[in-house]
Protein backbone atom coordinates (compact mmCIF):
# COMPACT_ATOMS: atom_id res chain seq x y z
CA UNK A 1 0.00 0.00 0.00
CA UNK A 2 2.82 2.26 0.96
CA UNK A 3 4.45 1.66 -2.33
CA UNK A 4 1.26 2.52 -4.26
CA UNK A 5 1.04 5.91 -2.49
CA UNK A 6 4.82 6.78 -3.03
CA UNK A 7 4.15 5.55 -6.99
CA UNK A 8 1.10 8.03 -7.07
CA UNK A 9 3.09 10.92 -5.64
CA UNK A 10 5.63 10.60 -7.60
CA UNK A 11 3.48 10.25 -10.86
CA UNK A 12 1.95 13.57 -9.33
CA UNK A 13 5.09 15.14 -9.00
CA UNK A 14 6.91 13.94 -12.21
CA UNK A 15 3.55 15.59 -13.96
CA UNK A 16 3.72 18.83 -11.99
CA UNK A 17 7.87 19.39 -13.05
CA UNK A 18 6.67 18.89 -16.81
CA UNK A 19 3.81 21.53 -16.74
CA UNK A 20 6.19 23.95 -15.12
CA UNK A 21 8.25 23.09 -17.38
CA UNK A 22 6.17 23.38 -20.41
CA UNK A 23 4.33 26.57 -18.65
CA UNK A 24 8.38 27.82 -18.52
CA UNK A 25 9.61 27.25 -21.84
CA UNK A 26 6.33 29.32 -23.51
CA UNK A 27 6.81 31.75 -20.96
CA UNK A 28 10.52 32.68 -21.57
CA UNK A 29 9.58 33.16 -24.97
CA UNK A 30 12.05 29.86 -26.00
CA UNK A 31 10.24 29.59 -29.11
CA UNK A 32 9.01 32.70 -30.36
CA UNK A 33 11.52 35.27 -30.37
CA UNK A 34 10.48 38.10 -32.78
CA UNK A 35 12.32 39.91 -35.62
CA UNK A 36 12.61 43.33 -34.53
CA UNK A 37 10.44 46.40 -36.57
CA UNK A 38 12.29 49.87 -37.90
CA UNK A 39 11.21 52.40 -35.04
CA UNK A 40 13.37 54.98 -35.64
CA UNK A 41 10.55 56.84 -36.74
CA UNK A 42 8.19 56.21 -33.21
CA UNK A 43 8.00 59.49 -31.24
CA UNK A 44 7.02 58.99 -26.88
CA UNK A 45 4.59 60.77 -25.39
CA UNK A 46 4.93 61.39 -21.67
CA UNK A 47 1.51 60.71 -19.84
CA UNK A 48 1.70 59.33 -16.22
CA UNK A 49 3.47 55.60 -15.08
CA UNK A 50 2.03 52.96 -16.56
CA UNK A 51 -0.55 53.42 -19.30
CA UNK A 52 -1.60 50.12 -19.19
CA UNK A 53 -4.79 50.48 -21.22
CA UNK A 54 -5.79 52.76 -24.70
CA UNK A 55 -9.08 53.41 -25.71
CA UNK A 56 -9.89 55.33 -28.87
CA UNK A 57 -12.89 57.32 -29.58
CA UNK A 58 -13.47 58.11 -33.96
CA UNK A 59 -15.82 60.45 -33.25
CA UNK A 60 -13.78 62.63 -31.23
CA UNK A 61 -10.84 61.77 -32.47
CA UNK A 62 -9.13 61.44 -28.57
CA UNK A 63 -7.05 58.89 -27.19
CA UNK A 64 -8.04 57.78 -23.28
CA UNK A 65 -5.53 56.56 -21.32
CA UNK A 66 -5.63 54.28 -17.82
CA UNK A 67 -2.45 55.40 -16.09
CA UNK A 68 -1.33 53.78 -12.29
CA UNK A 69 1.98 53.23 -10.89
CA UNK A 70 2.45 49.65 -10.65
CA UNK A 71 5.47 48.93 -9.10
CA UNK A 72 5.41 50.28 -5.43
CA UNK A 73 1.84 48.73 -4.57
CA UNK A 74 0.70 52.30 -3.06
CA UNK A 75 -1.56 54.52 -4.54
CA UNK A 76 -0.22 57.18 -6.67
CA UNK A 77 -1.26 60.82 -7.08
CA UNK A 78 -1.17 60.43 -10.96
CA UNK A 79 -3.10 57.71 -11.34
CA UNK A 80 -5.96 58.09 -13.19
CA UNK A 81 -7.36 58.63 -16.82
CA UNK A 82 -6.22 60.98 -19.24
CA UNK A 83 -6.96 62.14 -22.70
CA UNK A 84 -4.74 63.79 -25.86
CA UNK A 85 -4.91 63.80 -29.03
CA UNK A 86 -2.44 61.95 -31.60
CA UNK A 87 -2.03 65.02 -33.46
CA UNK A 88 -1.21 67.06 -31.10
CA UNK A 89 1.25 65.73 -28.47
CA UNK A 90 1.10 68.46 -26.03
CA UNK A 91 -2.91 67.85 -25.57
CA UNK A 92 -2.73 65.88 -22.27
CA UNK A 93 -4.68 66.09 -19.83
CA UNK A 94 -6.46 64.41 -16.67
CA UNK A 95 -9.78 63.89 -17.17
CA UNK A 96 -11.05 61.51 -14.46
CA UNK A 97 -11.04 64.55 -12.13
CA UNK A 98 -13.59 63.27 -9.44
CA UNK A 99 -12.04 59.40 -9.37
CA UNK A 100 -11.92 58.65 -5.84
CA UNK A 101 -8.48 58.85 -3.93
CA UNK A 102 -7.82 55.26 -4.06
CA UNK A 103 -8.28 55.16 -7.74
CA UNK A 104 -6.19 52.45 -9.51
CA UNK A 105 -7.34 52.18 -12.89
CA UNK A 106 -6.87 49.22 -15.24
CA UNK A 107 -8.69 48.34 -18.01
CA UNK A 108 -10.85 50.57 -20.04
CA UNK A 109 -13.40 50.56 -22.94
CA UNK A 110 -15.47 53.07 -24.50
CA UNK A 111 -19.37 52.40 -25.56
CA UNK A 112 -21.04 54.90 -27.79
CA UNK A 113 -25.10 54.21 -28.19
CA UNK A 114 -28.45 56.13 -28.08
CA UNK A 115 -30.85 56.26 -25.85
CA UNK A 116 -34.57 54.78 -26.38
CA UNK A 117 -35.29 58.41 -27.12
CA UNK A 118 -32.04 58.97 -29.60
CA UNK A 119 -29.75 60.75 -27.16
CA UNK A 120 -26.48 60.02 -28.32
CA UNK A 121 -24.68 58.51 -25.04
CA UNK A 122 -20.87 57.58 -24.52
CA UNK A 123 -19.53 55.77 -21.29
CA UNK A 124 -16.03 54.87 -20.17
CA UNK A 125 -15.95 51.89 -18.05
CA UNK A 126 -12.62 51.66 -15.95
CA UNK A 127 -11.36 49.11 -13.60
CA UNK A 128 -10.36 50.04 -10.33
CA UNK A 129 -8.34 47.92 -7.96
CA UNK A 130 -8.89 50.44 -4.58
CA UNK A 131 -7.75 48.82 -1.19
CA UNK A 132 -11.60 47.90 -0.70
CA UNK A 133 -11.68 46.01 -3.24
CA UNK A 134 -11.84 45.23 -7.22
CA UNK A 135 -14.62 48.14 -8.79
CA UNK A 136 -16.11 49.22 -12.34
CA UNK A 137 -16.43 52.93 -12.14
CA UNK A 138 -18.64 53.90 -15.17
CA UNK A 139 -18.29 57.52 -16.64
CA UNK A 140 -19.99 59.77 -18.58
CA UNK A 141 -17.82 61.12 -21.16
CA UNK A 142 -18.48 64.37 -22.81
CA UNK A 143 -17.77 66.04 -26.67
CA UNK A 144 -14.78 67.38 -25.14
CA UNK A 145 -13.31 63.53 -23.24
CA UNK A 146 -14.12 65.05 -20.05
CA UNK A 147 -15.66 62.66 -17.64
CA UNK A 148 -18.10 62.47 -14.72
CA UNK A 149 -18.82 59.99 -12.51
CA UNK A 150 -22.11 57.78 -12.80
CA UNK A 151 -21.87 54.74 -10.83
CA UNK A 152 -19.88 52.64 -9.33
CA UNK A 153 -20.26 48.59 -9.56
CA UNK A 154 -19.03 45.60 -7.92
CA UNK A 155 -20.01 42.09 -7.42
CA UNK A 156 -19.25 38.36 -6.55
CA UNK A 157 -18.01 37.63 -10.03
CA UNK A 158 -16.18 40.40 -10.46
CA UNK A 159 -13.30 37.97 -8.73
CA UNK A 160 -9.60 39.29 -10.24
CA UNK A 161 -10.44 41.53 -12.97
CA UNK A 162 -7.80 42.60 -15.49
CA UNK A 163 -10.26 44.13 -18.83
CA UNK A 164 -13.62 45.22 -19.74
CA UNK A 165 -15.28 45.77 -22.53
CA UNK A 166 -18.77 47.87 -22.25
CA UNK A 167 -21.60 46.57 -24.49
CA UNK A 168 -24.33 49.17 -23.37
CA UNK A 169 -24.69 51.99 -20.69
CA UNK A 170 -24.42 50.03 -18.26
CA UNK A 171 -23.89 46.51 -19.16
CA UNK A 172 -20.44 44.72 -20.02
CA UNK A 173 -17.93 41.65 -19.59
CA UNK A 174 -14.51 41.86 -17.62
CA UNK A 175 -11.98 39.21 -17.31
CA UNK A 176 -10.72 37.73 -14.16
CA UNK A 177 -7.41 36.58 -14.98
CA UNK A 178 -7.16 34.28 -12.04
CA UNK A 179 -9.43 32.41 -9.69
CA UNK A 180 -7.83 32.61 -6.59
CA UNK A 181 -6.87 36.74 -7.17
CA UNK A 182 -3.84 38.28 -5.26
CA UNK A 183 -2.89 35.87 -2.82
CA UNK A 184 -0.24 32.75 -2.75
CA UNK A 185 -2.69 30.45 -4.30
CA UNK A 186 -3.47 32.73 -7.15
CA UNK A 187 0.64 33.08 -8.00
CA UNK A 188 0.19 29.39 -7.82
CA UNK A 189 -2.76 28.65 -10.48
CA UNK A 190 -0.41 31.39 -12.74
CA UNK A 191 2.36 29.61 -12.42
CA UNK A 192 1.01 26.77 -13.26
CA UNK A 193 -0.93 27.81 -16.44
CA UNK A 194 -4.23 26.32 -14.77
CA UNK A 195 -6.99 27.51 -17.04
CA UNK A 196 -9.17 28.68 -14.00
CA UNK A 197 -9.56 32.52 -15.40
CA UNK A 198 -12.81 33.99 -16.43
CA UNK A 199 -15.28 36.14 -18.51
CA UNK A 200 -18.20 37.65 -16.19
CA UNK A 201 -21.32 39.57 -17.79
CA UNK A 202 -22.85 42.48 -16.01
CA UNK A 203 -26.52 42.92 -17.13
CA UNK A 204 -27.48 46.28 -15.48
CA UNK A 205 -28.59 44.89 -11.99
CA UNK A 206 -26.29 41.91 -11.17
CA UNK A 207 -23.00 40.25 -12.12
CA UNK A 208 -22.52 36.04 -13.00
CA UNK A 209 -19.49 33.92 -14.75
CA UNK A 210 -20.37 33.20 -18.56
CA UNK A 211 -17.24 31.91 -19.84
CA UNK A 212 -14.24 29.86 -18.77
CA UNK A 213 -11.18 27.29 -19.02
CA UNK A 214 -8.67 30.49 -19.25
CA UNK A 215 -4.74 30.08 -18.27
CA UNK A 216 -4.59 33.48 -16.92
CA UNK A 217 -7.73 35.77 -18.44
CA UNK A 218 -6.27 39.50 -19.98
CA UNK A 219 -7.83 41.29 -22.79
CA UNK A 220 -11.64 41.45 -23.73
CA UNK A 221 -13.14 43.27 -26.72
CA UNK A 222 -16.16 43.18 -29.11
CA UNK A 223 -16.52 42.42 -32.93
CA UNK A 224 -17.71 45.88 -34.56
CA UNK A 225 -21.59 44.38 -35.33
CA UNK A 226 -21.37 42.81 -31.31
CA UNK A 227 -22.26 39.30 -32.02
CA UNK A 228 -18.36 38.15 -31.23
CA UNK A 229 -16.58 38.41 -28.29
CA UNK A 230 -12.65 38.14 -28.24
CA UNK A 231 -10.49 37.10 -25.06
CA UNK A 232 -6.91 36.17 -24.64
CA UNK A 233 -5.37 34.13 -22.31
CA UNK A 234 -1.77 35.65 -21.08
CA UNK A 235 -0.13 32.26 -19.92
CA UNK A 236 -2.26 30.09 -22.94
CA UNK A 237 -0.91 32.75 -25.38
CA UNK A 238 -4.31 32.00 -27.04
CA UNK A 239 -7.52 34.59 -28.44
CA UNK A 240 -10.48 33.08 -27.74
CA UNK A 241 -13.58 33.63 -30.11
CA UNK A 242 -17.02 33.18 -28.62
CA UNK A 243 -20.19 33.84 -30.28
CA UNK A 244 -22.72 36.02 -27.99
CA UNK A 245 -26.05 36.97 -27.46
CA UNK A 246 -26.55 40.47 -27.33
CA UNK A 247 -30.09 39.65 -25.23
CA UNK A 248 -29.07 37.47 -22.55
CA UNK A 249 -24.90 38.04 -22.62
CA UNK A 250 -24.29 34.24 -22.75
CA UNK A 251 -21.51 33.15 -24.98
CA UNK A 252 -20.73 30.13 -27.04
CA UNK A 253 -17.04 29.22 -27.88
CA UNK A 254 -16.48 28.77 -31.04
CA UNK A 255 -12.27 29.15 -31.77
CA UNK A 256 -9.08 28.91 -29.85
CA UNK A 257 -5.94 30.32 -32.27
CA UNK A 258 -2.37 30.04 -31.11
CA UNK A 259 -0.43 33.51 -31.00
CA UNK A 260 3.75 33.73 -30.39
CA UNK A 261 3.21 36.42 -27.26
CA UNK A 262 1.72 36.54 -23.79
CA UNK A 263 -1.59 38.43 -25.66
CA UNK A 264 -2.66 41.01 -22.98
CA UNK A 265 -5.27 43.79 -24.53
CA UNK A 266 -7.15 43.61 -27.16
CA UNK A 267 -7.81 46.36 -29.99
CA UNK A 268 -10.37 46.21 -32.56
CA UNK A 269 -9.21 48.15 -36.41
CA UNK A 270 -11.98 48.99 -38.72
CA UNK A 271 -10.76 46.16 -40.90
CA UNK A 272 -12.22 43.88 -38.24
CA UNK A 273 -8.75 42.85 -37.63
CA UNK A 274 -7.37 42.46 -33.95
CA UNK A 275 -4.51 44.16 -32.80
CA UNK A 276 -3.31 42.76 -29.65
CA UNK A 277 0.19 43.68 -27.67
CA UNK A 278 1.78 41.51 -25.27
CA UNK A 279 4.75 39.91 -23.39
CA UNK A 280 7.84 38.23 -25.06
CA UNK A 281 9.82 37.23 -22.07
CA UNK A 282 7.74 36.72 -18.58
CA UNK A 283 10.82 36.86 -16.75
CA UNK A 284 12.51 39.62 -18.48
CA UNK A 285 9.15 41.20 -17.85
CA UNK A 286 9.64 40.25 -14.04
CA UNK A 287 13.09 41.90 -14.30
CA UNK A 288 11.47 44.97 -15.97
CA UNK A 289 9.37 45.28 -13.04
CA UNK A 290 12.08 45.46 -10.07
CA UNK A 291 14.37 47.73 -12.49
CA UNK A 292 13.19 50.56 -14.60
CA UNK A 293 16.73 49.85 -16.56
CA UNK A 294 16.05 46.22 -17.20
CA UNK A 295 14.51 46.10 -20.63
CA UNK A 296 11.78 43.45 -21.50
CA UNK A 297 11.19 43.10 -24.83
CA UNK A 298 8.10 44.20 -27.28
CA UNK A 299 5.71 42.36 -29.79
CA UNK A 300 2.54 43.39 -31.03
CA UNK A 301 0.60 41.53 -33.62
CA UNK A 302 -2.19 42.09 -35.95
CA UNK A 303 -4.84 38.92 -36.26
CA UNK A 304 -7.49 37.34 -38.19
CA UNK A 305 -10.46 36.70 -35.33
CA UNK A 306 -11.53 34.04 -37.97
CA UNK A 307 -8.33 32.47 -38.72
CA UNK A 308 -5.84 33.20 -36.59
CA UNK A 309 -3.20 34.05 -39.18
CA UNK A 310 -1.39 37.27 -37.93
CA UNK A 311 1.18 39.30 -38.14
CA UNK A 312 4.28 41.44 -36.91
CA UNK A 313 2.87 45.40 -36.24
CA UNK A 314 5.56 46.03 -34.02
CA UNK A 315 8.31 44.54 -32.22
CA UNK A 316 11.37 45.80 -30.09
CA UNK A 317 14.37 45.18 -27.54
CA UNK A 318 12.22 47.48 -24.95
CA UNK A 319 14.48 50.43 -25.46
CA UNK A 320 11.42 52.08 -27.78
CA UNK A 321 8.77 50.90 -24.87
CA UNK A 322 9.25 48.02 -22.55
CA UNK A 323 6.75 44.87 -23.08
CA UNK A 324 3.42 46.66 -23.98
CA UNK A 325 -0.02 46.16 -22.70
CA UNK A 326 -1.94 47.91 -25.67
CA UNK A 327 -1.57 48.52 -29.00
CA UNK A 328 -4.07 50.38 -30.97
CA UNK A 329 -4.54 51.37 -34.70
CA UNK A 330 -6.01 54.51 -35.59
CA UNK A 331 -5.85 55.07 -39.49
CA UNK A 332 -1.77 55.23 -40.41
CA UNK A 333 -0.64 55.65 -36.88
CA UNK A 334 0.05 52.39 -34.55
CA UNK A 335 -0.13 53.66 -30.50
CA UNK A 336 1.49 51.50 -27.66
CA UNK A 337 1.15 51.56 -24.39
CA UNK A 338 2.84 49.38 -20.89
CA UNK A 339 2.10 48.15 -17.64
CA UNK A 340 5.26 50.43 -16.32
CA UNK A 341 6.34 53.17 -18.95
CA UNK A 342 4.97 56.44 -18.20
CA UNK A 343 4.65 57.21 -21.85
CA UNK A 344 2.34 56.68 -24.98
CA UNK A 345 5.14 55.11 -28.22
CA UNK A 346 3.26 56.52 -31.92
CA UNK A 347 4.73 55.09 -34.52
CA UNK A 348 4.21 55.43 -38.33
CA UNK A 349 1.63 51.80 -39.26
CA UNK A 350 3.27 50.20 -42.35
CA UNK A 351 2.55 46.49 -41.55
CA UNK A 352 -0.58 45.28 -43.78
CA UNK A 353 0.19 41.50 -44.93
Amino acid sequence: MIRLILLVLAIALALVIIRVGYVVSRASGTFSQPEYTDNSACTPIEIAPGTEDLAYDPLSGLVFVSAAERRSGDMHPRNGIYVFDPAAPDSVRLVSIDAPADFRPHGISLWRGDTETGESLARLFVISHPYSGHQVLVYDVAGDGALSHLETVSYDALRSPNDIVGVGPDQFYATNDVYFGDTTMGYLEAFLGLPLGSISYYDGEDGRIVAGGFAYANGVNLSPDGTELYATGFIGRTLHVFDRVPATGELTRTARHDAPLGLDNIEVGTDGALYIAGNVNVFDFLAHQGDPEARAPSHAIRIDPETGDWNTVFADSGEAIDSPSVATRIGDQLLLGAVFDSHVLVCPYTADP
